[in-house]
């Protein structure tokens, strides 16, 4: 369990892509179960456990998830994350940009059936704003890495974005790649997050390694 943060009202943890973050139609055991399971057995808890899901990332992304050990913190970090009060940095590796930096602005709409969401016209019928900044790490021969700040937190947000602008993210077959990553993961990683605690009210600052694999490895060796 690779744990980022813990006390009594929090426990963060660093994803592996392929895990799910909470339950689905396929009923794969899901990574809140396994946090569940873990704390049970190292507290030597007879009943229950609490664990609230305050977000979820899409199965193939890695990196932070948060999740809550009481009530109290559960409903005060969901009203974090509606009021997007909750500084969010993902890192992407896309195809190569030639942009250094950037704002996408667009609207997007959810096809429930594909569970896929498109840019479209601002006067479609349930559309939503999706608004992201972004900058350009570094680049590698055939990628770059950038960073992306979410001020909207919408579905597939970045992965729609991204593909619409060009640019889509290694692996992502979904959403524009033309070849899948070997254990169908996409190069997409929550690297940090910045919130105010919400018992104690100090500020948070969590950041967490991509996994170890070799073209992370090789972005980490060249920053």
């Amino acid at each position: 369990m690779n744990i980022l943060f813990e006390d009594n009202h929090l426990i963060v943890i660093n994803k592996k892509p392929g895990e799910l973050s909470q339950g689905d139609k396929t009923n794969d055991i899901t990574l809140s179960d396994k946090v569940k399971t873990f704390l049970k057995k190292r507290d030597q808890k007879k009943g229950n456990v609490f664990l609230g899901i305050i977000h979820r990332l899409d199965r193939p992304t890695s990196g932070i998830i948060i999740y809550s050990k009481t009530s109290k913190a559960l409903s005060r970090m969901n009203e974090k994350f509606k009021q997007n009060a909750i500084s969010k940095t993902y890192w992407a590796i896309t195809k190569k940009i030639n942009k250094s930096s950037g704002r996408l602005e667009n609207f997007l709409i959810k096809n429930q059936s594909q569970n896929k969401s498109y840019v479209c016209d601002r006067k479609t019928v349930n559309a939503k704003k999706a608004i992201l900044r972004f900058r350009k790490i570094l680049d590698l021969k055939n990628f770059s890495l950038i960073s992306v700040n979410l001020e909207t937190g919408r579905h597939h947000q970045i992965r729609s974005q991204f593909c619409h602008l060009g640019y889509p993210i290694k692996g992502d077959l979904k959403y524009g790649y033309k070849r899948p990553n070997k254990d169908k993961s996409i190069h997409l990683h929550s690297r940090k997050v910045i919130f105010t605690h919400p018992v104690s009210k100090q500020k948070i600052e969590i950041i967490a390694n991509p996994p170890n694999e070799d073209i992370w490895n090789l972005c980490i060796r060249s920053l």
